[in-house]
C-alpha cells in the first residue's frame, strides 16, 4: 500500500516555510515604511473630509425634509394665506435667509420673506413634484442653495422655496487646514481656512474633485463608514513641506437616489501642510541578520530531525517489513535513542523467538517475569527521554528567534510623545468637536420639527393628529414615539412606542435628559401650542417626542475616530459607538479624568501616555453653542489607541511582530504536525511491541494511518500472527509440552 504523509512531510515543510518567512523578514522589516506623508495624516484628512461630507449632506437632506413636510402640514390643514405660512417657517426654523411662496401655474410670487430669493434663475415651468435641490448664482455673484416643496391647498398648486448659503455646517477645521466644497467641474463654490482663495489650493481641489467622480465607494462601506467616494492624495513637495489632501463626495453610493443632496453632485476638500519625513523607518541590516538567523536554525532543526527521527523510523520500517517477510537471517539494527531504540530492541527480540532461540521460552512465556525484572532485549530500563525531548528542544531553538524579533521590538518601541505629531491630536480635537456639533444640531433640529408641529397639530381632531405625527415618524428617524399631551400631561394623541416621559416633564418646553438610571437614557423635547379661547394656564397643548438612543450611537459612528462617548453633565455614558451600558461610566480610567478636568465651554485635545497603550483622546462640550440642546450640558469624548493609527514607526513595529509570529506560527504548526503524525504513534507502537516480546500474543495491532508507523505496525501484526500462541493446548508427543508451530519460523509468513 502507498505511503502516505508519513515523517517526511513534515520534516520537508519546516525549511521551506521558515525560508519564506525568512525571506518575508528581509522585505518587511528591512523595507522603507515611510513615503514622505505618513498614512496617519493622510487617513486623518480623508476622515474630516467624510466628517464635512456627511455633514453637508445631512444639512441639504434636512432642508428639503423640513420643507416637504411644513408643505404636506400645510397642505392637509385648511387653506392658510402664503404670509401666515411663511411666518410659521420663520417662527420654527432659522436657517433659511429668504422663502417665498410662488404660484405654479402662472410662476406669480405670492409672497416672500427675509432675502430676496433667485428665483429669476431657475424654470420654474414644467417642474416635477418637489424638484430636487439646486444650486444658483444670485446677481451679486453668491452661491445660494435652493430648495423646493410643493403643496395643494384650496384647489391651487403652489411651490414653496426656500434659501440657504452652502457651507459646511459645524465642520471644525484647525488653523492650518483648508476647507473646500468642490461641484463636479472641478469649480470652488466655498472654502474657508488660510489659502483657500489661492489657484493652487483650487487646483487641488479641482483634482481631488475630478479623482472622486472617478471612484466607487469608500473602503469603510462595507463595515458601516462613509457609504460614498472618498480618498486622499499628496500634492507636490514645497522646500521640506508637503500638502496633504483628503475629499469625500456627497453621495449614498448604490442609495444616491434617495438622498436629495446627491443629485448636486458636490465634493468636500481638505489640505494641510505637513513637514516632508524623509527619514526612513526599516532596517536592512537587522534584517539580513534576523534572515541568516534563521535560515541556520531551520538547518540545524531539520538535520537534527532528519537524523533522530526520520532516518531511524525509515530503518525500522524497512527492518520490520523483512522480519514480517520472513526473512530473519541477519540481526536488526536497532537506534540508539528513544522509541526507535525501543522499536528496535523488540524486533530483534522478536526475530530471536521466531529463530527458536534467545527468546523468552515456554515457562518464560507462560509466565510473566517478576516484579523488577527486565526481559533482555526488550529496552524496559532506558524509558526517560525520548522523540518528545528532542522536539522539546528543537522547539526552543526555534522559539529564540521570534523572542528575540520581539527583545528588538521591545528595545526599539518609539515613544509616542516624539512620533505623533501635533497634527494627529489636533484633527482628533476637531472631529471629536464636529461630533458634538452634528450632536446638538440633531437635538436642536428635532426641537424645531416639533415646534414647526405644534403649530399645525390639532388634537381636538384625533385622526388627523395621529395622521400627521405618524407622517412625522416616518419623515424623522430619530424620534421613537411622538404624542400630544394637555395640561395636565394626559396623552391626547400618541404614536410610536410607549412614552416613558414623566408627566411633570411633559409640560416643560425644551429639551430634557429625564431619567439617570435604567436601561436606556430617555431624552425628550417638547413644544408648546397655546389654544385659542382657552385660559392662559389650562389651554396649552404639548408636543412631546422621545429621542432614539440609536439615532445618537448613529451619529456617533463615524470612520477612524476611535471609541466615542456622549456623557452627560455628571459624565455617566447615554451613547456610544462601541457598546456601553446605559449611564456607566467611560471605560478608560485616562479619559475620565480628562472629562473632569474639561470644566471650559471649549474643548481638548491630549495626548494621553501609558506604557501599555498610548493613545489620542480628546474631549468636546456642546454647550457653548445657541440651541435648547445647550441646556443639557453633554460631552463628546474619543480615544484612538497611538498603534493603530498609520504613523511609519508603529508601523515597522507591527512588521517586526507580524514576522516574529509567523516564525512562532511555523515552527508549532510542523513541529506539533511531527508529534501528531509520528512521535505519538511511534511511542504506541513501542509499548505494543515491548509487550508482544514479553509474551502478549492475544492484541492486535491495528495501523493509525497509512505512513511509516503505520507500515510498523503491518509488519508486527504479521509477526505477532507467526509467532506461538501462548494459550494453545500442548501437541502430543511434543518436547516440554510445547506448542509445534504449523509452519518453519524462517519460511515466509502471511502477507497483508
Amino acid at each position: 500500500m502507498a505511503v502516505l504523509g508519513g515523517v517526511r512531510p513534515p520534516l520537508a515543510a519546516l525549511p521551506v516555510l521558515l525560508a519564506l518567512v525568512a525571506g518575508l523578514t528581509v522585505f518587511a522589516v528591512g523595507s522603507d515604511a515611510e513615503r514622505g506623508v505618513p498614512e496617519a495624516v493622510l487617513s486623518s484628512q480623508q476622515h474630516i473630509a467624510e466628517d464635512g461630507a456627511v455633514a453637508l449632506q445631512g444639512a441639504v437632506d434636512q432642508s428639503v425634509t423640513d420643507l416637504r413636510a411644513a408643505a404636506a402640514d400645510f397642505g392637509g390643514s385648511t387653506s392658510v394665506p402664503a404670509d401666515g405660512m411663511l411666518t410659521r417657517l420663520d417662527r420654527a426654523y432659522r436657517k433659511w435667509r429668504g422663502t417665498a411662496v410662488v404660484d405654479l401655474p402662472t410662476g406669480r410670487l405670492l409672497a416672500s420673506h427675509g432675502e430676496a430669493v433667485p428665483l429669476g434663475k431657475v424654470d420654474l415651468r414644467g417642474l416635477p413634484a418637489n424638484p430636487p435641490p439646486r444650486l444658483v448664482r444670485d446677481d451679486s455673484g453668491v452661491i445660494r442653495l435652493l430648495v423646493f416643496a410643493t403643496l395643494s391647498q384650496g384647489g391651487r398648486q403652489e411651490l414653496l422655496v426656500a434659501s440657504q448659503s452652502l457651507k459646511l455646517p459645524g465642520i471644525s477645521v484647525g488653523r492650518n487646514h483648508t476647507l473646500n466644497v468642490v461641484d463636479r467641474d472641478g469649480a470652488t463654490l466655498t472654502s474657508t481656512g488660510p489659502g483657500s482663495g489661492t489657484d493652487r489650493a483650487k487646483a487641488l481641489a479641482g483634482t481631488a474633485a475630478r479623482e472622486a467622480q472617478r471612484k466607487g465607494t469608500s473602503d469603510t462601506a462595507a463595515a458601516g463608514g462613509f457609504d460614498g467616494p472618498s480618498g486622499s492624495l499628496v500634492g507636490a513637495a514645497d522646500g521640506n513641506t508637503r500638502t496633504a489632501v483628503g475629499y469625500a463626495g456627497v453621495a449614498r453610493g448604490l442609495a444616491t437616489k434617495q438622498s436629495p443632496s446627491s443629485a448636486l453632485g458636490l465634493t468636500v476638500v481638505t489640505t494641510v501642510r505637513t513637514e516632508h519625513h524623509g527619514a526612513g523607518t526599516g532596517d536592512l541590516r537587522l534584517a539580513l541578520l534576523a534572515a541568516a538567523v534563521l535560515l541556520a536554525l531551520a538547518a540545524g532543526v531539520t538535520s537534527a530531525l532528519h537524523m533522530v527521527v526520520q532516518r531511524p523510523v525509515l530503518r525500522l520500517r524497512r527492518e520490520a517489513r523483512r522480519l514480517g517477510s520472513g526473512d530473519l537471517t541477519a540481526p536488526v539494527h536497532v537506534p540508539r535513542f528513544g522509541e526507535p531504540a525501543r522499536v528496535g530492541a523488540a524486533l530483534e527480540a522478536l526475530r530471536r523467538q521466531l529463530r527458536g532461540r534467545g527468546g523468552p521460552s515456554q515457562e518464560v512465556v507462560a509466565q510473566p517475569p517478576a516484579k523488577g525484572r527486565v526481559l533482555p532485549g526488550t529496552g524496559k530500563g532506558r524509558r526517560r527521554l525520548g522523540l518528545r525531548t528532542v522536539l522539546v528542544v528543537c522547539a526552543f531553538a526555534l522559539l529564540a528567534w521570534p523572542a528575540s524579533m520581539l527583545l528588538t521590538l521591545g528595545s526599539t518601541w518609539p515613544h509616542p510623545a516624539a512620533v505623533v505629531p501635533r497634527l494627529i491630536t489636533d484633527d482628533q480635537r476637531q472631529r471629536t468637536e464636529t461630533t458634538a456639533d452634528r450632536v446638538r444640531r440633531g437635538i436642536n433640529d428635532g426641537y424645531a420639527d416639533l415646534a414647526d408641529l405644534a403649530t399645525v397639530i390639532d388634537a381636538s381632531r384625533p385622526q388627523e393628529a395621529r395622521e400627521i405625527l405618524d407622517r412625522s415618524l416616518e419623515q424623522h428617524g430619530r424620534y421613537r414615539s411622538l404624542y400630544v399631551v394637555d395640561g395636565a400631561g394626559a396623552i391626547l394623541v400618541h404614536a410610536g412606542g410607549e412614552p416613558r416621559t414623566p408627566k411633570k416633564v411633559r409640560i416643560r418646553p425644551g429639551v430634557m435628559q429625564t431619567n439617570t438610571s435604567g436601561k436606556e437614557p430617555v431624552l425628550a423635547a417638547v413644544a408648546a401650542r397655546p389654544v385659542e379661547g382657552a385660559p392662559a394656564g389650562a389651554g396649552r397643548r404639548y408636543v412631546v417626542g422621545e429621542f432614539k438612543v440609536q439615532y445618537l450611537v448613529g451619529i456617533l459612528s463615524r470612520p477612524g475616530l476611535g471609541s466615542v462617548w456622549l456623557v452627560d453633565s455628571a459624565h455617566r455614558v447615554i451613547a456610544s459607538n462601541k457598546g456601553f451600558v446605559a449611564f456607566g461610566r467611560v471605560s478608560d480610567g485616562r479619559l475620565r479624568a480628562q472629562l473632569k478636568a474639561v470644566r471650559t465651554t471649549k474643548g481638548s485635545a491630549e495626548l494621553l501616555l501609558g506604557w501599555r497603550n498610548p493613545a489620542v483622546a480628546a474631549v468636546a462640550p456642546f454647550n457653548e453653542k445657541l440651541g435648547v440642546a445647550s441646556a443639557l450640558g453633554w460631552k463628546v469624548a474619543s480615544i484612538r489607541p497611538v498603534f493603530w493609527i498609520g504613523l511609519p514607526e508603529y508601523e515597522a513595529q507591527r512588521r517586526i511582530m507580524l514576522v516574529g509570529l509567523l516564525g512562532l506560527t511555523t515552527g508549532a504548526l510542523c513541529l506539533g504536525w511531527l508529534h501528531l503524525v509520528v512521535v505519538r504513534p511511534l511511542r504506541e507502537i513501542a509499548q505494543h511491541a515491548e509487550a508482544l516480546a514479553a509474551g502478549d500474543r492475544r492484541t492486535v495491532l491495528y495501523p493509525r494511518y497509512h505512513d511509516e508507523v503505520g507500515s510498523l505496525a503491518r509488519s508486527l501484526e504479521l509477526i505477532r500472527q507467526r509467532l506461538p500462541r501462548t494459550d494453545a493446548p500442548p501437541a502430543p508427543g511434543s518436547p516440554d509440552g510445547a506448542p509445534t508451530p504449523s509452519t518453519s519460523p524462517s519460511g515466509p509468513g502471511p502477507r497483508s
